[in-house]
């Protein structure tokens, strides 16, 4: 088991900036592509950003390129998703994953454990 705790979210003004964490236990941190997604009301959960066991490779939503960073410290099992430029669309809840694989990608189907979501509000 792996669980995941994610802390950072928050209500912020369109154009302003968020970081997010995700805190992992229970298992070898370093096993594990490491992700976040979100889900808006009335929507389907949907892929943000991913990063690879080994944090050298990354993947990023289209909507989100050149906006959101994500990162990983396996000194802390812990994963961030640094979110700049923040829009009104953005607002969602946002889940930390896990998946023990290898490669980079996630997708919602692949995903092995979730956090329990932060809100995410951005206001125009």
């Amino acid at each position: 088991q792996v669980q995941l705790v994610e802390s950072g979210g928050g209500l912020v003004q369109a154009g302003g900036s968020l970081r997010l964490s995700c805190a992992a236990s229970g298992r070898t941190f370093s096993n594990y592509v490491m992700g976040w997604f979100r889900q808006a009301p009335g929507k389907e959960r949907e892929f943000v950003a991913s990063i690879s066991r080994s944090g050298g490779s990354t993947s990023y939503a289209d909507s989100v390129k050149g906006r959101f960073t994500i990162s990983r410290d396996t000194a802390k099992n812990t994963v961030y998703l640094q979110m700049n430029s923040l829009k009104p669309e953005d607002t969602a809840v946002y889940y930390c994953a896990a998946a023990q694989r290898y490669g980079f990608t996630l997708a919602v189907a692949t995903v092995d454990y979730w956090g329990q979501g932060t809100q995410v509000t951005v206001s125009a």
